[in-house]
């Protein structure tokens, strides 16, 4: 199991604005995965950053950053601008791609519009993407033609108790030609607070990275 994974404050310049992030390497890592968070988190998200952890005890590389700025984080049209957020990350992810030592094989991790964001992004980017997750997400917000488009393998896990957001899934899930799975959580919410709903999210998207991210994936 990897140890000692180094940990570094980065700075990403996307679109002529500059975000905050946190890369992790693990020694050896052959993959990374860039996160989306929802509205009003961050990549200080308790949430996020435990799966993270996960993914790096997994040996994979992790990029938690804000979409956003603080300001434009405050106003509720920007922050369910999927365009805008699925434009940065995928800007982020051509940022990340030219730096030393990190791995070349890429994934997204989207919770609630991030979600939506990963897919988008997924789409435009100019660096391949070869694997989604969503967490509780709004990938329905993706658009029916981001949808259609997408070929990263992609699961999306939602809550059994998130039912509005577990129907708007449903019915993207159909919209998707890739490799696709989805998988409910019973007894959690949208932000799998229950106990025991965060571990199976984390051991979930990292059994998906490892099969589509890992040495020997397609």
């Amino acid at each position: 199991m990897p140890s000692n994974s180094e940990a570094i404050e980065v700075v990403i310049p996307a679109g002529g604005v500059d975000l905050q992030g946190i890369l992790t390497l693990p020694p050896g890592a052959v993959a990374l995965v860039l996160f989306a968070h929802g509205t009003g988190s961050s990549r200080l998200s308790p949430r996020n950053r435990y799966v993270a952890a996960e993914l790096n005890r997994c040996g994979m590389a992790t990029l938690l950053m804000d979409l956003l700025l603080p300001d434009e984080d405050q106003v509720q049209a920007i922050r369910f601008d999927v365009e805008l957020l699925a434009t940065r990350l995928a800007q982020a992810t051509s940022w990340v791609a030219r730096q030393q030592a990190v791995p070349q094989r890429f994934g997204y991790f989207g919770a609630s519009v991030g979600g939506a964001a990963s897919i988008r992004a997924a789409c435009q980017s100019s660096i391949p993407i070869h694997a989604v997750v969503s967490r509780g997400g709004r990938v329905d917000l993706a658009g029916p033609d981001a949808l259609a488009k997408l070929l990263a393998p992609t699961m999306l896990i939602i809550g059994g108790l998130d039912l509005s957001v577990l129907e708007r899934n449903e019915s993207a899930y159909a919209q998707l030609t890739c490799t696709k799975k989805l998988v409910i959580v019973p007894g959690a919410s949208h932000l799998f607070e229950e106990p025991g709903a965060l571990e199976s999210v984390a051991r979930l998207a990292a059994q998906w990275f490892e099969r589509y991210l890992g040495k020997d994936s397609p």
